[in-house]
């Protein structure tokens, strides 16, 4: 089972000091999401991370600043969109229909499967699927190995989704919950749950 952070969707002045440290305690799997956001704060923000973590981000717009920078790859949060003309590279993308997921999984490297459970960072943004549902696509093999559950994911349900099959999962807000960005500087507790994350995917 693999581990994907997303960003907070607003930057913040720690958020550098904090995405290296993840990286130095073996994150793999960063999706930069910084919905509506100007591409310049998206080129700062990469130009301070080492240029040795490049490798392991993905970003979600902006997708120049994959060949800029040397990043992994472009995710396509909208499930209608194309991949961009001429593209080569790595991509992933959304899907909140497993109507839709089938397809979505041939045409990109892995699928974030969304709105799994409620979320945890979006305040009334609820569970898409019910038990049964997510049960019955695992029975039918929609749910494997290219599918991530992104929504509402937390420690606490991880093991459940590893029954269900999942291929990874995607945290935001059950990490970046547990760091104020108005009012603290010190970020032990994101680095110390990150490696109960990991230690919880195996």
């Amino acid at each position: 089972m693999k581990l994907a952070i997303m960003t907070k969707p607003t930057f913040f002045v720690e958020e550098d000091k904090i995405l290296e440290a993840l990286f130095e305690e073996g994150l793999e799997d960063l999706h930069i999401f910084k919905p509506g956001s100007s591409p310049i704060y998206v080129e700062r923000l990469l130009s301070l991370l080492p240029e040795s973590t490049h490798r392991r981000i993905t970003v979600h717009d902006h997708y120049y600043l994959k060949e800029e920078f040397g990043l992994y790859g472009i995710h396509i949060d909208d499930p209608t969109l194309a991949r961009p003309a001429g593209y080569k590279g790595n991509f992933s993308r959304s899907c909140e229909d497993l109507s839709l997921l089938k397809e979505a999984k041939k045409k990109s490297r892995y699928v974030f499967l969304r709105n799994i459970f409620d979320s945890i960072s979006v305040s009334g943004q609820k569970s898409t699927f019910s038990s049964a549902e997510l049960q019955a696509a695992s029975r039918q093999g929609l749910i494997d190995k290219h599918v991530y559950a992104l929504g509402g994911v937390s420690l606490d349900n991880i093991p459940a989704l590893r029954d269900l099959g999942f291929g990874g999962v995607v945290v935001c807000g059950d990490l970046w919950n547990r760091f104020d960005i108005h009012c603290e500087t010190d970020f032990k507790s994101v680095i110390s749950h990150f490696e109960k994350l990991k230690s919880a995917i195996g």
